[in-house]
């Protein structure tokens, strides 16, 4: 049963004592029978190596058994434990985390008493689990945040110390404690790792056979190299402790009175003021935005370096229920993220709570680790640990290689033991040798190695990866899915026009000779605002606003032209903002006529043509003709309405509902916007299309809009006519319609004969839009699984279905990636196999190379300072700095006044240009700390750069891993039947490899797995995919047909050499 996203399943246990242990007796019986028959079977004096043989075998055993004890959690508690029926009664619970999240663990289980009540929980991942007794079951508490809108609007936060305690008890703490381990004990955890073990008892086995110099020298290269990455992995966990926030004092209501707190004291339910602070200073915790809008810097979750606008939900109807999934971009400002700009909150409405420093008003909803910021910070803190490429593929290859080394064990040991004068113990220790010898000491080293130098190569394009286990999927990818609008197409948004009828010279293109209301519904319907000198907000209402020339004040105000006479400005009082459930954004504004002094109220709305086509009083005859025509060429269109009002005050239009405000409006026309495509998207779409890949687009745009770009980007056939299935009109059936509306088809093809359906599958291109798909999930979702590969285009999708796009391709066994930007695209990005957010601030590596030169360029100046006679100041940190306040008072006394000699002008100004120099080299120093920006909350991996390139450098560094990983194995191979077959051979022959040349030969087998592990990935894709796994028809015929060459040539030289000594 899923408890979660995280966690699978928890079973109860209790420890046994160690004479409990299930294998104990049997290890104790084994002992007891094997002296039994050694002493009075065999004899002592004469099967004295015999004995010996046999107690090392059993040792050896019980110490495997202890091995997968640690190693395995199943067999850990099957052994070391009991398991319990009742939780209450455990003293530990065995958590197995879903697949990709980690390993399971066997954790403790807490108790805290608190009046008359005990509290069951434990810590798994940072994440805390509460028994729950009414379900019977652990869960994660969080605050229950479904709740009407009202409900926060009135809400005081605790009115006594006892309900936080209340709160603290069931809900924990704001604390995000991140505990780095010591050295020795991060050490002993890798020391204890499978192949760390097997190769440590390959070096005892080397020393009992006098190869010392081999065995050293293998022993201090695996103890440099688990050193090196313990070394790496508690930096690694020290720069992401370094990532959280800093505590400071907050101010919060608690028993009606603003009290200052420490932020990590803060409680889901509280109510804080929070404003633009110091610089160091975070959102502490996830709150709800209730009163007073601000803008917010959230680069440091998403990556996005444009400042998102936070609206209070002051003005909210009361009765609507606040839902975390879709309310949270608008309404939440996330932990980790910096308020930029924020507004005092206004005069406060009945029952709400009033501002104690004009900062605004939140309620504290999530804390912790529960927060977003405490999430990604998990995410990156348990994904350093997955850098690993196919280990149960491997684990299934030894063991192939396993029975070649047994056969050549086993013909050794029936030829040596014909011969009585051998000795049974240096003929037990060759046989282990030869099973060993499957396994180089290198090979942990150098499968790693294959993902590590993939990671690298990424970080060095300004490809960004949490994930590390992902990276063999990107060599996998079958389908690569795109959104579209700044994926696909750019940022920077063209308005063409607006189109007010279907006729040619029904296109206005500039603003100028605009109708009076269309320029209206352009200028106020929108939600930018001004943060500094910049506009916020989203781009296409940017392009709009700044087409019209109109300018936005801090007040929320637009101001036309000086140029335009007769028209006044526009203050907005309420926005209703664009959601993709509602596709439409409404404001109420007011403005003043020439004529007199009143406010006259009008409501502009702006949004998808089909769902502002019931909103109009007078529908144009064209009106579907129009905008029809215009998204077949690729626009995007927008519908406009307004209406004007007959209230004169605002407090008349507070109870109106927004329903009331959208309906009879007057059709203002078509803004009309183009989407240029990025310069490199053709030649990149075209590159991973021509790799055998196939291309996929799901937007929240038109469909007839997303048909055209993909016809442009050809990954839909212009032969074939593509067929959109939309919400048909009342009372219709559901049918396909071609983009020119010339032809119809029905939903389902009528034959159920599979070559005529998929006949009809290959005839035509498809594009399903989010009400038709959201139909054939629940209605026909047989014909949405034989459907759904074949359709291109995805338009009008909620980012839930985007995600349940993403998922049903991944059932029917197909490697999906996603390509978005960080905020619509989520779900879908961490649902696909490989997830890759691109960023919208481009990096620049030019610019970057030019910091770099001019940093050089700082240190020399410095350096000749220095020599000039400037002294480097001292840092008011470094050991041995005076304190930043000391004076004059603090001397004891009668103590003189020391004054200091006056340095020549000429050093003077050297010390002063120092000074300044050292200060800009620190200020460069801490922008260049890793920040959370860097790696996205969105998706496994983020791309600093825009282009979609970096989506063909992922699948590059993908498919390199991969072939890389697959020559790695056919080395080990046929090395290890090689050195099977020699080692036999050569044992019964009385020879054996000096220490210097096994040195030599796993230095030079080192050497071919590094070579290996550095090769570089193709300039440009290859149509030819790499094999996805092992085992296949491929690799084992190579490497059996290599082997037979090797073998044959062995044979021959063997039969040479004993020609040659005169042996038979």
């Amino acid at each position: 049963m899923v408890v979660d996203q995280l966690v699978e399943s928890i079973t109860p246990y209790n420890i046994r004592p160690i004479a409990g242990h299930l294998y104990v007796p049997p290890f104790a019986v084994i002992t007891a029978v094997w002296s039994y028959i050694w002493l009075n079977n065999f004899g002592y004096e004469e099967y004295y190596e015999v004995g010996m043989i046999g107690y090392a075998i059993i040792f050896v055993l019980l110490a495997l058994v202890l091995l997968f004890c640690h190693w395995l959690m199943t067999v850990r508690c099957a052994l070391m434990c009991a398991k319990q029926t009742d939780v209450k009664t455990s003293s530990h619970v065995c958590v197995v985390p879903t697949q990709n999240n980690g390993w399971p663990e066997l954790v403790p289980l807490m108790r805290k008493k608190r009046d008359n009540q005990t509290k069951l929980w434990f810590e798994f991942q940072r994440v805390h689990y509460t028994w729950d007794d009414e379900l019977g079951d652990f869960q994660t508490k969080t605050l229950d945040t479904v709740k009407p809108i009202e409900f926060f609007q009135k809400s005081h936060g605790f009115d006594t110390e006892e309900q936080v305690k209340d709160a603290k008890y069931l809900l924990g703490d704001n604390k995000t404690e991140m505990i780095v381990p010591q050295f020795l004990e991060m050490f002993i955890e890798r020391a204890t790792a499978p192949f760390f073990v097997f190769q440590v008892f390959c070096v005892g086995l080397w020393c009992l056979e006098d190869m010392w110099y081999y065995s050293l020298f293998t022993l201090f290269m695996l103890m440099t190299f688990e050193a090196t990455l313990v070394k790496q992995q508690m930096k690694n966990m020290s720069e992401i402790r370094n990532m959280g926030n800093k505590t400071y004092m907050i101010n919060v209501l608690r028993g009606k009175k603003w009290q200052k707190i420490k932020t990590e004291e803060l409680v889901a339910g509280d109510i804080v003021s929070i404003g633009r602070g110091a610089d160091e200073e975070c959102v502490p915790a996830d709150l709800l935005l209730l009163r007073g809008p601000c803008i917010v810097d959230e680069s440091m979750l998403t990556g996005e370096s444009v400042p998102q606008m936070k609206e209070p939900i002051e003005d909210i109807e009361k009765d609507k229920i606040f839902e975390i999934e879709t309310d949270s971009r608008l309404h939440v400002i996330f932990g980790g993220t910096k308020i930029v700009q924020h507004t005092a909150p206004g005069k406060a409405g009945e029952g709400m709570v009033k501002s104690p420093d004009g900062n605004c008003i939140c309620y504290v909803i999530r804390t912790g680790f529960n927060t977003s910021q405490g999430k990604l910070l998990r995410t990156i803190m348990f994904g350093v640990k997955k850098a690993t490429a196919n280990n149960l593929e491997t684990f299934c290859f030894i063991l192939f290689l396993l029975i070649f080394a047994i056969a050549a064990a086993a013909y050794l040991w029936i030829k040596g033991s014909a011969d009585e004068s051998r000795s049974k113990y240096k003929l037990f220790l060759e046989c282990t040798l030869i099973l060993t010898s499957v396994i180089p000491p290198e090979l942990p080293i150098e499968l790693s190695l294959a993902v590590n130098s993939s990671l690298m190569a990424l970080q060095k394009l300004g490809i960004f990866c949490t994930e590390p286990f992902r990276i063999p999927f990107a060599g996998k990818v079958d389908i690569c899915c795109f959104d579209k609008t700044g994926t696909l197409t750019t940022d920077n948004l063209v308005v063409e026009g607006v189109a007010l009828n279907n006729e040619k010279e029904g296109m206005i293109r500039k603003a100028d000779n605009l109708p009076l209301e269309s320029l209206q519904v352009l200028a106020s319907c929108h939600s930018l605002v001004r943060f500094e000198d910049d506009l916020v907000g989203d781009p296409l209402e940017k392009a709009c606003l700044s087409w019209c020339d109109w300018s936005l004040t801090k007040g929320d105000a637009v101001m036309p032209p000086k140029s335009a006479k007769g028209i006044s400005g526009i203050k907005i009082f309420h926005r209703y903002h664009f959601s993709s459930a509602m596709k439409r954004m409404t404001v109420v504004a007011g403005y003043q006529s020439s004529a007199s002094a009143e406010t006259n109220f009008m409501v502009a709305v702006k949004g998808a043509p089909e769902v502002l086509r019931d909103m109009y009083t007078d529908l144009p005859a064209d009106y579907d003709d129009t905008y029809m025509r215009l998204t077949r060429q690729g626009a995007r269109v927008l519908a406009m309405g307004v209406r004007k009002l007959p209230e004169t005050r605002m407090g008349d239009l507070r109870d109106r509902k927004r329903e009331q405000l959208e309906s009879d409006l007057v059709f203002a026309g078509f803004v009309v916007i183009s989407c240029p495509l990025k310069t490199d998207t053709k030649t990149m779409i075209r590159e991973i299309v021509d790799s055998s890949h196939v291309v996929v687009m799901i937007t929240g745009d038109n469909p007839l809009t997303a048909c055209h770009i993909a016809n442009v980007l050809k990954f839909t056939k212009k032969s074939l006519p593509t067929l959109v299935l939309d919400e048909p009109k009342e009372n219709d059936d559901w049918k396909w319609k071609s983009v020119d509306g010339t032809f119809e088809k029905p939903l389902k093809p009528e034959s159920k004969n599979k070559k005529d359906r998929m006949a009809f599958f290959k005839a035509h291109e498809f594009c399903l839009t989010g009400t038709a798909f959201q139909h054939l999930v629940h209605h026909e979702h047989t014909f949405l699984r034989e459907l759904i590969l074949h359709v291109k285009v995805f338009a009008r999708m909620a980012p839930k279905q985007k995600e349940r796009v993403i998922n049903e391709l991944k059932s029917l066994g197909k490697v999906t990636l996603m390509c978005g930007d960080g905020t619509n695209d989520v779900g879908a990005l961490k649902h696909a196999n490989v997830g890759v957010a691109l960023l919208t601030n481009p990096y620049d590596p030019e610019k970057a190379a030019e910091k770099e030169k001019e940093k050089k360029l700082k240190f020399e100046e410095a350096r000749s300072l220095v020599r000039g006679g400037a002294r480097l100041p001292q840092r008011p940190d470094a050991p041995g700095a005076p304190p930043a306040a000391a004076s004059r008072r603090d001397a004891p006394p009668g103590a003189r006044q020391r004054v200091a000699p006056t340095p020549p002008p000429s050093v003077a100004a050297a010390q002063a240009r120092l000074d300044s120099l050292m200060k800009e080299l620190e200020e460069e120093e801490k922008a260049q700390v890793i920040k959370l920006g860097d790696a996205s909350i969105a998706a496994p991996f983020t791309s600093k750069y825009t282009s979609i390139a970096s989506i063909c450098h992922v699948i590059k560094q993908g498919r390199c891993t991969l072939v890389t990983t697959l020559q790695m194995f056919k080395i080990l191979a046929l090395n290890a039947l090689v050195s099977a077959y020699s080692l036999s051979v050569l044992y019964l022959d009385g020879v054996k490899f000096s220490d210097t040349q096994a040195t030599i030969q796993g230095l030079l087998l080192a050497a071919c797995f590094l070579f290996i592990s550095k090769s570089k990935p193709l300039k440009t894709l290859s149509r030819q995919r790499p094999m996805a796994n092992i085992f296949n028809a491929y690799t084992l015929l190579t490497v059996t047909l290599q082997f037979i060459v090797h073998f044959s040539c062995l044979i021959y030289i063997v039969g040479l050499a004993h020609d040659a000594q005169g042996v038979k």
